[in-house]
């Protein structure tokens, strides 16, 4: 079965064409609806790499990469809010604890949407969010920066450290509890659609049973560091969105080019070590962030004064564009990227 013929790329491409591209640049305005949301839940999409014994697909990674690229050029709000509940999936996947059972088939099928509060442990030696052993549970007290899909998701998998430099994953309901707050969403230059909120954690408690994942530190930032070294597929499915704009002529170079930078960020994804060849894996990163800017860029000039309108898919898709610069940004990625960005011509 070529990619292209399975059925959850199938399922994909027709929300996408049939929902979510039309209603692109109103959402962008208004936010993701529940009704999108709906939608990708009973798709079988957000089970798209989950175990098949829960109720997900275990597709191949070429599978899921085109499920996102598709979802992320057709609404990248929609794609952001549901693409935060893998990990959730792939946590639980690897978990030992109760809440595998009690959580892990309901997410796998749609049943529920799962949002992710980590991000703050990329900031590592600084601790954001603080975790403390506390009466047969956890304590959580700080601020997580960012989390999306606030009156969305169902669940949320929250992170912190603990004393004793451990990464501790716990889940609990997204919604405002004792000890945890949201601020109003933020006003963003791009994805104010994807209901992005900090929240504050006042010594939110959450019991042994809600653990996912307890880890020394180190070991889950070398776990964690292939997912900033890789190029996300949104950043190919916007570049597509954005040369399905343009002329055949001028698109095609562009698509061409566009292809030969997928292939080998795809092929440095695949490899069997997730470590291996880093600096390769950065500079096709970065290539990919200067085709996803050029196919933008011709998509605003082709589209003239046009493309200023907040009903101009040009300007959305440029504007998601600056979005995905810096998604998933550590200080590695940064460094890399500006290095590129001020090398010149080769």
């Amino acid at each position: 079965m070529t990619i292209a013929a399975h059925p959850l790329v199938a399922r994909a491409r027709r929300i996408a064409d049939e929902l979510l591209a039309p209603a692109a640049e109103r959402v962008d305005q208004e936010g993701v609806p529940a009704g999108h949301i709906e939608a990708v839940k009973s798709s079988g999409l957000l089970g798209v790499g989950a175990p098949v014994a829960y109720g997900g697909s275990a597709a191949p990674a070429a599978v899921v990469r085109r499920t996102a690229e598709i979802l992320a050029g057709a609404c990248c709000s929609t794609w952001f809010v549901q693409t935060q509940h893998h990990t959730p999936v792939l946590t639980l996947a690897k978990s030992q604890g109760p809440v595998r059972e009690r959580l892990l088939g309901p997410l796998s099928r749609g049943e529920l949407l799962s949002g992710v509060a980590y991000a703050q442990l990329r900031a590592h030696p600084r601790t954001p969010v603080r975790v403390t052993r506390e009466r047969g549970g956890w304590r959580f007290a700080g601020t997580v920066p960012w989390y999306t899909g606030w009156g969305l998701n169902d669940v949320m998998l929250l992170a912190g450290v603990t004393d004793t430099d451990e990464a501790l994953f716990a889940f609990t309901e997204a919604r405002e509890q004792a000890g945890l707050r949201a601020s109003p969403p933020m006003r963003l230059a791009a994805l104010t659609a994807s209901r992005t909120v900090s929240l504050e954690l006042t010594g939110l408690w959450l019991p042994d049973e809600a653990v996912a994942l307890r880890m020394p530190h180190p070991r889950w930032a070398a776990a964690d560091r292939p997912k900033t070294l890789n190029t996300s597929p949104a950043v190919f499915g916007i570049a597509e969105a954005a040369l399905a704009l343009l002329d055949e002529d001028t698109a095609a170079p562009l698509r061409a080019r566009l292809s030969e930078i997928r292939g080998r960020a795809y092929a440095l994804a695949d490899l069997p070590v997730p470590h291996g060849h880093p600096e390769e894996r950065l500079a096709v990163r970065a290539e990919a962030y200067e085709m996803l800017r050029t196919a933008t860029t011709a998509a605003v000039v082709a589209g003239g004064g046009r493309a200023m309108s907040l009903a101009s898919p040009a300007q959305r898709l440029a504007r998601e564009a600056l979005f995905l610069l810096v998604q998933g940004q550590t200080a590695e990625s940064r460094r890399a990227h500006l290095d590129a960005l001020t090398a010149g011509p080769s």
